[in-house]
């Protein structure tokens, strides 16, 4: 019965604030587009009835309701693509669902504990998930950073300056998340957008070591007047070192990774298939009977 009335309590309020924001809700959202310069990364066109199309379209309710510091601490998921309204508009339908799966699983006598669970659950698990995907993000852009900057430093060596270089390498390179990223970063620049601020703003969304000092290298070139190809140069190869430590590194684990599986899979296996005849043998055919009829 509590199930049946949050639901229908929600429904009623999303319900009168599609009436009271219908133009916000179904209004496009605004892209930058520059004449001469579209992004090269063709992405295919999104489906007309999918997951993410529904919550984008019902998302606006959810300004009112969006906080300075909620805005702050959910602005991470902006690496998806998320906003903050999508992002708590999922949430809360999470909550709703597994407020209508999880409790009648539980029975009347653990009603309360049933709801507090499923609303804390709901309400936990999209965080979960996006946590996942921004990780898995993180990662690709930390394998193709070497890659990128090599091209980087081959394009400045061979004397383009560093936004024509830029721009070859979004142009000519296979879609990535990096190169997307650089791709939004040329964008910023020709818009008007500081190189330095462009730069800090890319280290700032990813928070990532090797992001960061990539972009903290350009900028202190930029602002001391050195060579661009130098720096490139030097990053180049402390980013391949550092790959090359990371990978030394996982090579180190391996062993104790492995660990577990060799005791608790390989060896009862070994065991059993040594002590196994052994212990037959013993059954059927057991000297001490007769060493004892002896």
């Amino acid at each position: 019965m509590l199930t049946l009335i949050a639901i229908l309590t929600f429904a009623s309020g999303l319900l009168i604030v599609m009436g009271i924001q219908y133009n916000d809700i179904f209004a496009r959202r605004p892209t930058l587009k520059i004449h001469g310069l579209e992004s090269p990364i063709k992405k295919p066109p999104p489906a007309k009835f999918t997951l993410m199309t529904i919550v984008r379209r019902f998302a606006g309710i959810n300004k009112p309701l969006v906080t300075p510091a909620m805005r702050q601490e959910m602005a991470k998921n902006a690496i998806l693509g998320v906003s903050v309204e999508e992002m708590l508009f999922i949430k809360e339908m999470s909550v709703v669902t597994a407020l209508f799966l999880f409790p009648p699983f539980f029975g009347e006598k653990m009603a309360l504990f049933s709801y507090v669970m499923a609303f804390a659950g709901g309400w936990v698990i999209p965080d979960i998930i996006f946590r996942g995907k921004i990780k898995k993000i993180k990662e690709q852009i930390v394998r193709q950073l070497p890659d990128t900057v090599d091209l980087l430093g081959l394009c400045v060596n061979a004397g383009l300056d560093f936004m024509m270089a830029l721009k070859w390498v979004v142009e000519k390179s296979p879609p990535t998340v990096f190169v997307s990223e650089l791709n939004n970063v040329l964008q910023e620049i020709n818009v008007g957008k500081p190189r330095r601020e462009a730069l800090r703003d890319l280290a700032k969304r990813y928070e990532l070591p090797d992001l960061s000092t990539f972009s903290r290298t350009l900028i202190q070139a930029d602002k001391m007047g050195t060579s661009v190809s130098e720096a490139l140069n030097i990053l180049s190869e402390d980013m391949r070192l550092a790959r090359y430590r990371r990978g030394e590194a996982m090579a180190l684990q391996a062993p104790l990774k492995m660990l577990a599986p060799l005791l608790f899979c390989i060896f009862p296996v070994v065991g059993i298939l040594v002590g196994a005849p052994i212990f037959l043998d013993f059954m059927y055919n057991n000297p001490l009977k007769h060493m004892a009829g002896g």
